[in-house]
């Protein structure tokens, strides 16, 4: 998934990782938070234990993830599952970064 922190503003760090969605699939889990579905502007997740905005979205096959572009982060157990099969791009499997 593409994974946005906003609790700076609205052009927060994005990152491709893993998260898994719950059982009710009203909240995602990611990196140990537990990220509840809300509507907001342009956030659509709040962490139920810091009040963080997030954004969650499944990656676009043309990179074009961050609402204002920039960097984005890739992590090291989604790497190649995201250039091989979401980017189609196999060369690139061991970039850990790439413009928006």
């Amino acid at each position: 998934m593409y994974i946005e922190n906003k609790n700076n503003g609205p052009d927060g760090d994005g990152r491709i990782g893993w998260v898994e969605l719950s059982k009710s699939k009203n909240t995602y889990k990611f990196e140990g938070k537990n990220l509840k579905k809300v509507k907001g502007y342009k956030y659509n997740c709040i962490c139920e234990e810091t009040g963080e905005e997030y954004w969650i979205s499944g990656p676009k096959k043309n990179g074009e993830d961050k609402l204002y572009g920039g960097r984005v982060q890739i992590d090291d157990d989604a790497r190649e599952e995201y250039w091989v099969t979401i980017r189609n791009q196999p060369q690139n499997k061991n970039k850990k970064f790439y413009r928006s």
